[in-house]
């Protein structure tokens, strides 16, 4: 996933339930399907900053020994900064990027 294209808010944002639905679907359905879409994101976004992370990991047998990584602190911040992982979910629903399949019929639906 590429982190530097996303175009989701930082902030909280109204967004207007009538342009949620016009992919034919309940408004119930929508937020359960943004629901799972944001569990996914926000396990990406864990498994890659932990992968990063552990690269600067140094195993010492001392534990008093903190060693402060200028490239540790400014890959955290990046990350912190990250929209929240409901908006990327919401954006990409409004920006026409998710499908999801309905499994009683198991149709597609493309937004």
């Amino acid at each position: 996933m590429k982190f530097k294209d996303i175009k989701a808010p930082l902030s909280t944002e109204t967004i207007d339930r009538r342009e949620m639905e016009k992919s034919g679907e309940n408004i119930y359905s929508i937020i359960n399907i943004l629901g799972k879409r944001a569990n996914q994101i926000n396990s990406i976004i864990k498994t890659e900053l932990y992968k990063k992370l552990d690269e600067f990991n140094a195993y010492n047998d001392s534990l008093e020994e903190v060693f402060e990584n200028k490239e540790q602190i400014e890959l955290s911040k990046f990350y912190e900064e990250l929209p929240k992982p409901t908006a990327i979910a919401v954006q990409e629903f409004l920006d026409r990027e998710v499908y999801f399949r309905k499994s009683e019929d198991d149709t597609k639906i493309d937004l």
